[in-house]
């Protein structure tokens, strides 16, 4: 009897509550719409470190190359935070502090640029740049999205005094918060601590992994780059 029991009466009307919370939740994510599919994608992940020439060179094979899409995760990231909410907020405090956002965030973002150029193009080939940087972002990625096919990674290499170098002038001209000299050094830390072992990773799951010196000059970095798609 909980008349007689206060506190199995708390127990009871707690449970109560969080049944009629899942319910509810359920309710709202089955009234959601959902996203269209996406056939079996072919996808390169594009790797390195900040300044390190990724979106320039992604750029470049996006225009130079037929069928393949540039989808740049910082750019997709900075889109979400400046759409506002509390999606945003979370991203935001993220990228000032020059730290990872979570993973699941990450993904949906690029399921969703996955899925746009598809609907706009027919777009199955993708650039995937600055993304995984660690084994968690592998995991989210694996539970979604394991069906597409991994080509190889690219992995660009360049001395940090080189990169530092290029932050600081693309923040002259760009007014983006994470490129200054102090959240530049968070995200170098960030890199080494998180993203290495990535390359790591990807090697010991047999997939191709190619290095570039991206210290030379853009056209010579594309030369090495665009006789892997050949």
């Amino acid at each position: 009897d909980y008349t007689r029991c206060p506190f199995s009466y708390g127990i009871f009307i707690g449970t109560m509550s969080v049944v009629t919370l899942l319910k509810r939740r359920q309710k709202e994510l089955a009234q959601r719409p959902s996203l269209p599919s996406l056939p079996i994608c072919e996808v390169v992940f594009v790797l390195g470190g900040p300044g390190a020439g990724k979106g320039t060179q992604c750029q470049l094979l996006e225009e130079r190359l037929e069928g393949w899409v540039h989808l740049s995760t910082g750019e997709l990231l900075r889109a979400e935070r400046k759409s506002g909410g509390e999606l945003g907020d979370i991203i935001n405090a993220k990228i000032d502090a020059g730290e990872l956002v979570p993973s699941s965030i990450t993904v949906k973002c690029l399921e969703q640029g996955m899925i746009a150029a598809f609907k706009k193009d027919k777009s199955t080939k993708f650039l995937i740049d600055g993304f995984p940087r660690s084994k968690e972002n592998m995991q989210a990625w694996d539970k979604t999205m394991n069906d597409h096919t991994i080509k190889f990674v690219l992995d660009f290499e360049c001395p940090e005094e080189v990169l530092v170098g290029r932050l600081l002038e693309r923040g002259k001209e760009s007014g983006r918060s994470d490129d200054n000299i102090e959240v530049i050094q968070k995200r170098f830390k960030t890199h080494k601590e998180s993203c290495l072992p990535i390359i790591q990773y990807f090697k010991d799951q047999g997939t191709t992994v190619h290095k570039i010196d991206s210290a030379k000059g853009v056209e010579q970095v594309f030369s090495s780059v665009v006789t892997l798609f050949q």
